[in-house]
């Protein structure tokens, strides 16, 4: 049986990495930072920040989600959503989707995030560990139906 599989972490936990370990070529992946490459010019950075182009590439990613929520029971489906709201972990639940949490701890991501990202992802991943319950660093990933 196909699964809707939303997965959730810090910056630069290590997301990608996961989905690129378990889905196929067969599957559905949605992820923010593979649409915004596809949405940019050539030289563009890997992990691209320019508001504009984000901006494109979030309607495009809300598009591709509500079309792939539609084909979920005949095809494996990867969400990364690095902070999803209470009111989208209720759809989330409603459509039975399997919350993926990929968390290497807060240092290691601090660390990820200054050899790998713009700086103002350490804000972002701040935010995300204060908004959690503490867990244990190093959980990953865990895999539950819901927080």
């Amino acid at each position: 049986m196909p699964v809707l599989y939303v997965v959730t972490g810090p910056p630069a936990s290590g997301k990608s990495t996961w989905i690129d370990a378990h889905a196929t070529a067969r599957d559905i992946v949605i992820d923010l930072d593979r649409i915004t490459r596809a949405l940019t010019g050539p030289g563009a950075p890997q992990w691209n920040q320019n508001p504009l182009q984000i901006q494109v590439a979030h309607r495009a990613r809300y598009a591709a989600m509500d079309e792939a929520f539609t084909l979920r029971d005949k095809v494996d489906v990867y969400l990364i959503h690095t902070m999803p709201s209470p009111k989208a972990l209720a759809k989330y639940k409603r459509l039975d989707a399997r919350i993926v949490v990929v968390d290497p701890g807060r240092e290691v991501t601090m660390q990820r995030i200054a050899a790998m990202r713009d700086t103002d992802m350490q804000r972002v991943a701040s935010r995300w560990y204060n908004s959690r319950p503490k867990a244990s660093p190093g959980a990953m990933p865990q895999t539950s139906r819901a927080w």
